[in-house]
């Protein structure tokens, strides 16, 4: 309830959606491809007519160049990272490290890969505190030290 929630790499926007039915405050979808981000668009609009508010923004854009614009009073509580597999896990320390300033003090990041993949790479202000296998997906649970 009233968290502010972040989906990075959204795909379709399906985490960030029902973070919002279910009670989230706000709810920033970053998508680049095109295509998604239009399905993205689609469901926003779809939860936020049915919510009779908007609480769910769509931002088509790289999730680095997101990040690097978001301001110091960008914060929030729960945020999503589903990057797709071909990312290296540098890149993805590196959005972790420009995330980590933007999160609230009890935030909880999760990291999904697949279960292939190494665990992320967390930046020294976050730290993990779990995982969980699901056949070929893996999710890592960090919050920040």
């Amino acid at each position: 309830d009233d968290a502010r929630v972040l989906d990075l790499y959204a795909g379709s926007g399906s985490l960030g959606v029902e973070s919002a039915s279910r009670g989230a405050r706000s709810v920033d979808l970053v998508e680049f491809d095109a295509r998604a981000s239009d399905v993205c668009q689609r469901n926003a609009d779809l939860v936020n007519q049915s919510l009779g508010t908007k609480r769910v923004s769509v931002h088509r854009s790289k999730v680095e160049s997101y990040l690097e614009r978001a301001g110091e009073s960008s914060v929030w509580d729960l945020v999503f990272l589903d990057p797709p597999y071909p990312l290296d896990e540098q890149a993805l320390s590196a959005v972790l490290e420009k995330l980590a300033p933007h999160l609230d003090d009890a935030a909880v990041v999760v990291v999904e890969r697949s279960s292939r993949s190494p665990e992320p790479a967390w930046p020294d202000a976050l730290e993990s505190f779990a995982d969980k296998k699901y056949g070929e997906t893996k999710l890592w649970f960090a919050e920040p030290a």
